[in-house]
């Protein structure tokens, strides 16, 4: 039903808007998520294999000044974070986003938003499948990657299918090891710049200085590090995703956000200072085997950075299991509301099967394609999903910007998350995020996936709205 302004609450009739929450009593999800869970679902969620992988391609451009590039991204995630809190608290959803950009701005929006979010999750799925694949196939020489992938896809299709505590737990064990990784990783190069590690000398500010200064490769260095930066912390939305089926979803979703400002500038914006002041940006090491591993050989800790491997390798099954829920319960949440084909909604104790199912055959199919057509389909696909965390941040700005009105006016006592300086600071988000597609546009580098994912999104808005008036004429 086409809309111009928001409703906060769908009526009775309106089937189009309705939340999943109201499909019928046997199809609903359950909530076996714990707080503990959903606590280091929250905590785990920032610590991706973007930070420990692929932040090494940001340093080797915009060098030192990595740090800048990640505190201005960090800043532009927690506002949109707060956002889809304020949202989250007031009408938790399977759906996270997408079921607000219904409510919100319209059917189209939702439908939009949540089905280029699920092509980005299944196809991250194969994605952080082949990199799993390729670590252990590297300590197990003669083994086929594609055995691996086969395996992890299995394991945690079987996880995901079974009860949503599975989920949980193995999301708690994952992001357990993380956060004490990350954060033993943080404590040794601290004291390691102090001076005070043993078989260390304080480097001081000669990395941060010497070989090009600060700005090694110049504004064009920095933006490039900029782009690498925001979509390293991609992924983050889940825990409002999984908050709709914890025991206390708005108290879940609540603790969530408000403690997502320490997180990211302690993991992301900590860990880049701490590499940078420890290892010559330049140093090929950081691209080729991680930031993170560099900075341990450099300081000759024995063995300590294959057993950074084997973190790198538990953050990139963690986005995997992570991927694999995220996908089925959008693809759940969509077709609830009646925007998806009727079979990926079917739940069977307490978990839509059909919708996990689906996500991984579609996440088997990217690694296939990677082997089959790794010249033409495959780096089309990723293409394709390149800025869609970007499009999606973009619907919750504006979303937010919609509900908050309606929310004041029709249900304050929902607000129990609130954005920051409204609307002045939703109005900032939405110009840093315009200010993203214009750098992207003016990279060769970045240019195509700007303009594949907007083919992609004008063609789901297209269907989306047809879709929409044909069930309004309906």
């Amino acid at each position: 039903m086409s809309r111009t302004t928001p409703s906060v609450e769908p009526s009775p009739a309106d089937t189009s808007t309705r939340p999943e929450s109201a499909a019928p009593a046997g199809d609903s999800l359950s909530h076996g998520l714990k707080q503990r869970h959903l606590s280091m679902i929250a905590l785990g969620g920032v610590i991706g294999a973007g930070l420990f992988v692929g932040s090494g391609a940001g340093i080797a451009a915009a060098g030192p000044s990595i740090v800048i590039a990640y505190a201005v991204s960090g800043l532009l995630v927690m506002l949109v974070m707060r956002m889809l809190g304020e949202m989250s608290a007031a009408y938790p959803s399977s759906g996270s986003f997408s079921a607000h950009a219904e409510r919100a701005i319209g059917p189209w929006a939702g439908f939009t938003a949540g089905w280029s979010f699920w092509v980005l999750l299944c196809t991250a799925v194969g994605l952080e499948g082949i990199g799993a694949a390729k670590i252990v196939s590297g300590w197990l020489p003669g083994t086929p990657e594609w055995v691996w992938v086969a395996l992890f896809m299995v394991v945690f299709c079987g996880a995901n299918l079974a009860a949503v505590r599975n989920f949980g737990e193995f999301e708690f064990w994952f992001a357990a090891l993380k956060v004490g990784a990350i954060t033993l990783f943080l404590v040794l190069g601290v004291l390691a710049i102090l001076g005070v590690l043993p078989g260390t000398d304080a480097p001081g500010t000669s990395n941060l200085t010497g070989d090009g200064g600060f700005l090694p490769n110049g504004g064009e260095g920095l933006v490039i590090g900029l782009l690498a930066s925001v979509f390293a912390y991609g992924g983050i939305e889940t825990v409002t995703i999984a908050a709709a089926e914890s025991e206390k979803p708005v108290e879940g979703v609540s603790k969530a956000v408000r403690t997502a400002m320490w997180r990211i500038a302690l993991f992301y914006i900590g860990s880049m200072a701490v590499i940078v002041t420890l290892v010559p940006w330049d140093d090929k090491a950081v691209v080729e085997k991680g930031p993170y591993v560099a900075t341990l050989d450099h300081l000759g800790i024995p063995g300590a950075g294959q057993l950074m491997n084997v973190i790198v390798l538990v953050a990139l099954l963690s986005a995997m299991n992570a991927n694999i829920y995220g996908s089925s319960r959008i693809a759940y949440s969509l077709v609830a509301r009646g925007q998806g084909p009727k079979a990926l909604g079917r739940v069977s104790s307490g978990v839509p099967r059909v919708a996990v199912l689906a996500s991984c055959v579609f996440g088997f199919v990217c690694v296939v394609l990677s082997y089959w057509r790794p010249d033409d389909v495959f780096p089309w696909l990723l293409n394709m999903i390149g800025a869609v965390i970007l499009v999606v941040w973009f619907f919750i700005a504006v979303s937010q910007l919609r509900m908050r009105r309606a929310l004041e006016r029709e249900a304050p006592e929902k607000l129990v998350v609130r954005m920051w300086a409204f609307p002045v600071l939703t109005w900032v988000a939405l110009a840093g995020m315009a200010a993203i597609f214009v750098l992207m546009a003016r990279e060769p580098g970045t240019r195509v996936q700007l303009y594949s994912t907007g083919g992609m999104t004008l063609f789901l808005a297209v269907v989306g709205y047809a879709w929409q008036r044909a069930r309004a004429k309906g």
